[in-house]
């Protein structure tokens, strides 16, 4: 059976070698052995029964050039749809269990179905909120991202191709897991609460106020630390290396035992600090609101201080 694959994003340094894994069953998330594979794991296992290759990234990026056998994945497809009347709606949130189902299923994917998703380009954002949006549907243990994507499979050596393969449909059951994303009400109650931390994703600048999003207030949830997400890659877009970025982690005041929550401007690039704080091994949540949500309530604090304690 031919190799279905969809572009995500590329992460970095994974281990160098990992093993062959079988698909796990729905429920349950990703091990550091099992979240991020190398080009050459996916060099020996693109040809698997079950491995479903999708690539994510603009569509033309796909088109110009893409791993062989693997299919195209469209990031806009696994959002949830806003009528446009309503005006207080969230930019980006986790779409219906049965569009996200139907959406795989058309990519090809299955129970038991092996999923690598990697980066077209500089997507590595975009990938991570496609990986979180799978893990939040039970399939965080069934997924991997290619580290480095599609630039590091070019570098490396491996072909690309322009052909495009033949999708068969999947038949898949999902099981929604209610640990992944939280709401607003939640990360309001552990605000400066002992063994938690939360992350601000953002750049500096938007941490400490000194720029204003639109439409936004200036500043960040109050004892929030700040691990930007473009710090946890390399210059190629590869993941930083596990020790790296523990240290990193450790040192803005996340602390291994602690759970790490999550969030940005609209849940994009805090899905790559929650895939980070997953690999690590953090008890992890993503705050799908992010500081959209948060900033659109008034009666809710910010702070400004770029050197605020968290406690």
């Amino acid at each position: 059976m031919k190799l279905r694959i969809a572009g995500l994003f590329i992460l970095g340094a994974l281990l160098p070698c990992a093993p062959a894994m079988a698909a796990a069953g729905c429920g349950g998330h990703g091990t550091r052995e099992s979240m991020l594979v190398n080009t050459a794991w996916l060099a020996k296992h693109l040809h698997d029964a079950n491995v479903v290759v999708l690539a994510v990234g603009k569509k033309d990026e796909y088109a110009a050039g893409h791993i062989p056998g693997s299919g195209y994945l469209e990031s806009a497809e696994l959002r949830k749809s806003t009528p446009p009347a309503v005006n207080d709606a969230l930019t980006l949130e986790l779409p219906p269990v049965e569009q996200v189902r139907d959406v795989l299923g058309k990519a090809g994917i299955s129970d038991g179905s092996r999923i690598v998703l990697y980066s077209t380009a500089d997507n590595a954002t975009m990938t991570a909120r496609i990986y979180l949006t799978l893990d939040a549907m039970g399939l965080g243990a069934a997924t991997s991202i290619l580290d480095g994507g599609l630039g590091a499979w070019r570098r490396e050596g491996h072909p690309v191709t322009q052909d495009m393969s033949v999708v068969t449909q999947g038949n898949l059951q999902l099981c929604p897991q209610n640990d992944v994303v939280t709401s607003l009400d939640y990360v309001r109650s552990q605000v400066r609460k002992p063994n938690t931390a939360i992350v601000d994703a953002r750049l500096p600048e938007y941490y400490s106020g000194e720029k204003i999003p639109p439409q936004r207030r200036a500043g960040h949830i109050p004892g929030a630390i700040n691990i930007p997400f473009a710090s946890l890659l390399d210059e190629s877009g590869r993941m930083l290396p596990a020790e790296t970025l523990q240290q990193k982690f450790a040192a803005a005041g996340a602390h291994p035992g602690e759970q790490v929550i999550t969030y940005c401007h609209i849940g994009q690039q805090a899905s790559l600090a929650y895939f980070v704080a997953r690999y690590l091994g953090y008890d992890s949540r993503m705050f799908d609101g992010s500081w959209q949500e948060w900033s659109a309530h008034s009666e809710l604090p910010a702070e400004t201080s770029a050197g605020a304690a968290r406690r």
